[in-house]
């Protein structure tokens, strides 16, 4: 079997607006199965990899709806919960006339928030080897918070690569304000780190000074998008490198930077999969690795949707071949 790569979080029900309207017209929507961490763990199921979901939603209609979504596309949902508490979020996803979109959530509270540090197992991280990717809409309040950490250490003590996807929703935290400091501690506890200039720039002044303290912290790599503008990564041995994105026809970016990160984790995964082996990574293959996750990302871009515009890896390779 292959490394295992988990992802844990928010698997929730986007629903996607189906195109600006005419003055006076109602806005319509259809229903996705969505959520930035269970759209990074379909992304590496359509990829090949060993996905795996580990989180909560209702015991409701919606609550199925994802769980049968995410079995469809061959991620193991033997870690997700349901429960009776709370119903499944939902977020209303609006896109402009460039496929920008725009959030309003429904999740105060809802289930995905009600996982607590007592529901991880120890056992999931039983492998050699894993990957144990979360996010920061999982830090919205400090009972998920500490459930965070806890999955963190978990994966710490078995060795396992700790990715961070920073992914700000700033309407998702109390009255919009985001607690920087709580993100900043959660960010450096990370192997690897995926964020964009705009969300560093709303926890520091210097968005790069905070990079150079996020790798004297002991994260490994870091990587920063910037819209359409080259990816940069760093590492304390390589320094900076940039790798330029590719050019596509944008239909609905709701996905792509989910995609992009299921591809990281899927090559990171492919050769290494624990904590030591990102060290070892030459800067030509951390070129590779990032140039095939801008594939997926730009690939998904093309689609509408969050999981069904994630790409198989026959599709990722193909977008790789154009640029």
């Amino acid at each position: 079997m292959t490394t295992k790569v988990m992802a844990f979080g928010e698997a929730l029900i986007d629903f996607l607006s189906n195109g600006a309207t005419q003055a006076g017209e109602l806005e319509s929507f259809t229903k996705f199965p969505g959520g930035a961490p269970a759209n990074v763990a379909v992304a590496v199921a359509r990829l090949g990899g060993n996905s795996h979901f580990v989180g909560q939603v209702g015991e409701d209609a919606f609550g199925h709806f994802l769980k049968t979504s995410l079995d469809d596309y061959g991620v193991d949902t033997s870690k997700m919960l349901m429960t009776q508490e709370a119903k499944t979020a939902l977020a209303f996803v609006s896109l402009d006339n460039t496929g920008e979109r725009s959030f309003e959530f429904y999740r105060s509270p809802s289930a995905d928030i009600l996982f607590r540090d007592s529901d991880f197992d120890g056992a999931w991280f039983a492998d050699e080897q894993g990957v144990f990717h979360t996010c920061s809409n999982t830090l919205t309040d400090a009972d998920i918070t500490q459930a965070t950490t806890a999955g963190v250490k978990m994966a710490r003590a078995a060795n396992w690569i700790v990715s961070i996807d920073v992914n700000l929703r700033t309407n998702l935290w109390p009255n919009g304000q985001v607690n920087t400091q709580r993100v900043i501690d959660w960010m450096q506890s990370g192997d690897v780190v995926k964020a964009s200039l705009e969300e560093l720039a709303v926890m520091a002044e210097d968005p790069f000074a905070l990079i150079n303290d996020s790798l004297a912290a002991g994260v490994s790599l870091f990587v920063l998008t910037d819209g359409g503008n080259p990816i940069r990564f760093y590492t304390k041995a390589h320094g900076e490198h940039k790798v330029v994105t590719p050019k596509v026809a944008v239909k609905d970016t709701t996905a792509a930077g989910d995609a992009f990160v299921g591809g990281l984790l899927y090559k990171l995964a492919e050769l290494g999969g624990d904590s030591a082996s990102l060290t070892q990574l030459t800067a030509s293959q951390l070129v590779d690795i990032v140039r095939f996750a801008a594939a997926c990302g730009a690939d998904s871009v093309t689609k509408l949707g969050a999981y069904p515009s994630l790409p198989s890896l026959a599709e990722a390779e193909a977008q790789l071949a154009r640029f």
